[in-house]
């Protein structure tokens, strides 16, 4: 299919982060947050930018179709158009709302073009930094014009994991808790956006991402592995929009990745009957 024009979705996404997120940023009133959810706020930016970004970006790729966070939230039904025929956007108008809506700056808007199921090209937009990757398949992925390359390395030692720990003791945990003992450093993850542009950017090393969700997801693994990272589920299935239960492994490299997946395979093995 003819990709829309790159550089024009690039302009419209900046000018939401600019136009309609940034000026409300710190400055949300005591009704302008909701909860979805236990743990799942939403805001008046989340929903304003997402009506923004389906109407002007669906305008730029004629017979596309949208699914954005906020409207799969009101009806899932939504989430069966990445399935369909037509080129679809996958939006996550405000990734980190609950950054934005505590007034901590690390949020981004994540936008994912996807065709018969795979993502074929991505945006992810840091509204405060301006850092804006940008990814199309098979021609590499792009920070403001510099091309990506994910770190090179193997040693454990070496690398900062992204990831959260599981909040009870599971195998999984113990695992986990091996994991940061062989790291150089661990952070939690609490926006994707950003933990993919600093995979993508050689910053962070490693991630493991439990739910996910396509708008999360879809822009920013392909960004890891067009820098040369290798991003797959754990039972070695490749990532597409159309699987929304992990979890998922991303590292620098098919050896890093192997390596880290056998240490969680055994304690699998060890938790079964």
């Amino acid at each position: 299919m003819k990709l829309p024009d790159i550089d024009r979705c690039t302009e419209i996404i900046r000018a939401v982060g600019a136009e309609d997120m940034l000026p409300r940023f710190g400055h949300l009133g005591p009704g302008d947050v909701r909860q979805k959810g236990p743990g799942d706020p939403v805001t008046v930016v989340d929903e304003a930018c997402e009506r923004r970004l389906t109407a002007e970006l669906a305008a730029t790729l004629p017979g596309s179709v949208v699914v954005g966070e906020e409207a799969a939230a009101a009806d899932p039904s939504v989430l069966d158009r990445i399935a369909g025929d037509a080129p679809v956007w996958i939006l996550d108008p405000l990734d980190g709302t609950a950054n934005f809506a505590n007034s901590v700056n690390r949020f981004a808007i994540i936008v994912a073009l996807a065709y018969q199921g795979q993502t074929i090209a991505g945006w992810i937009h840091e509204p405060v930094t301006g850092r804006t990757g940008v990814v199309v398949a098979g021609e590499g992925g792009y920070i403001d014009g510099r091309r990506l390359r994910v770190a090179d390395t193997d040693r454990l030692d070496q690398m900062t994991g992204l990831f959260n720990l599981p909040g009870h003791a599971s195998p999984r945990r113990e695992m986990a808790d091996r994991l940061v003992s062989a790291l150089a450093a661990r952070r939690s993850i609490d926006c994707a956006g950003t933990v993919y542009l600093d995979l993508a950017d050689g910053i962070a090393h490693v991630a493991v991402f439990n739910a996910l969700k396509p708008w999360d997801h879809a822009a920013g693994v392909l960004l890891h592995q067009e820098a040369g990272g290798w991003t797959a589920l754990f039972d070695e299935r490749q990532y597409s929009p159309l699987i929304h239960k992990g979890p998922m492994l991303a590292a620098p490299n098919r050896s890093s990745w192997n390596a880290i997946a056998a240490m969680f395979q055994k304690e699998d093995e060890r938790a079964q009957p």
